[in-house]
């Protein structure tokens, strides 16, 4: 049975364990090899760092997790594609839910030590230092000032680029053609074509933004749906809505489709 989701009663962070079996019967971390525990419904429950994977990124606060599977079972090497699959899909899950997910890191041998909350705050594809398609996972530790975070697959921005795109199209959605209106006017949002932070760095500027309505911006940001170079759309029928005074940068678009826009279902 999988435990539930956040803090097992009793178990501090910082707390260590000898062994998978031990981590497995206190209940931190269920499975004795796989290093994802949870389901593609009810989202991850917990992760294990053991340095099995090469483009693993951890610095504290911070994890640049790597997503299970394409790796030889006798030499560990990455020799096939990732799939948003099993404990892959658990985890964008817990992304999508915005529920936290608990962190334990191998510290040496068969020591294991559990590390307290992390948020799923992003995930993407890219192709690994082997040339295979990997899924990254970026987890961040739970402040313990603010434990509470709100379930959201983007940042909310009223800047002035946001407000000037949103004027061009009038509201309405690049991708659906929707345009909402409500008793204080019309609302759309504005989504950026390459994300914003640490690791994607994309620029807050007209030319990496789109005007979408709130599905579409989530379908976006999720790598539901993407955008060609001809400006057709991928994943569903029918080409991006474009307006005269906005010019997008086709760079952020060839990033959205190499790292975020999927073809699995």
């Amino acid at each position: 049975m999988t435990p539930p989701v956040g803090e097992v009663p009793g178990i501090a962070p910082g707390t260590s364990f000898e062994g998978r079996r031990a981590l497995s019967e206190a209940g931190v971390h269920r499975p004795l090899q796989a290093g994802i525990a949870g389901t593609a419904l009810g989202g991850a429950v917990s992760v294990v760092l053991s340095g099995g994977y090469e483009d693993d990124q951890d610095s504290g606060e911070q994890i640049l997790y790597t997503g299970e599977g394409g790796r030889d079972p006798r030499t560990g090497a990455q020799t096939a594609h990732q799939l948003l699959t099993r404990g892959n899909l658990a985890l964008a899950r817990s992304h999508l839910l915005g529920q936290p997910v608990r962190v334990v890191r191998r510290v040496v041998g068969s020591t294991y030590r559990y590390d307290g909350l992390y948020w799923v705050t992003s995930f993407w594809h890219e192709v690994g230092r082997s040339g295979y398609r990997i899924w990254r996972f970026l987890l961040e530790a739970q402040v313990p000032s603010r434990p509470e975070r709100q379930a959201t697959t983007r940042l909310s921005r009223t800047s002035a680029h946001a407000a000037q795109v949103k004027a061009w199209h009038d509201h309405t959605c690049q991708l659906c053609g929707l345009r909402l209106s409500t008793p204080a006017g019309p609302y759309a949002e504005a989504a950026h074509i390459r994300p914003l932070g640490q690791p994607h760095c994309g620029p807050d500027t007209p030319e990496n933004l789109l005007c979408l309505c709130p599905n579409c911006h989530v379908l976006f940001d999720l790598g539901g749906v993407g955008v060609a170079h001809d400006l057709s759309l991928l994943g569903r029928p029918g080409a991006l809505r474009t307006a005269r005074a906005h010019h997008l940068d086709p760079t952020q678009l060839a990033y959205h489709r190499a790292h975020v826009y999927s073809e699995e279902p």
